[in-house]
């Protein structure tokens, strides 16, 4: 068994309050979770109206179809998602015999 993970820095535009940022945020990770069937959430700057920190995970038989997933959710944040801006990403892969 394979485990991956991503996790994204990310800066929010026009954003002024937390309620705006959910509204923003919010539609993003049900589009990343949709179409990666991985899951995925809000992981950090909760506390921050401009920034967050959005994790993906996935388990699988293969660590390549994993490494699939994850570039996939990484190129879907960064391509179709025009209203945010990736700042940086790390992403582990661990294997259930480490």
């Amino acid at each position: 068994m394979w485990i991956g993970w991503i996790e994204f820095d990310v800066l929010l535009g026009d954003v002024h309050s937390l309620k705006e940022k959910r509204s923003v945020i919010r539609p993003i990770i049900a589009d990343l979770a949709r179409r990666t069937e991985a899951a995925a959430a809000e992981v950090g700057a909760q506390d921050l109206h401009r920034r967050t920190a959005i994790g993906v995970s996935v388990v699988a038989t293969h660590a390549s179809h994993v490494r699939d997933v994850l570039d996939q959710a990484e190129r879907m944040l960064s391509e179709q998602h025009p209203e945010v801006t990736v700042l940086s990403a790390r992403r582990g892969l661990h294997s259930s015999d480490d």
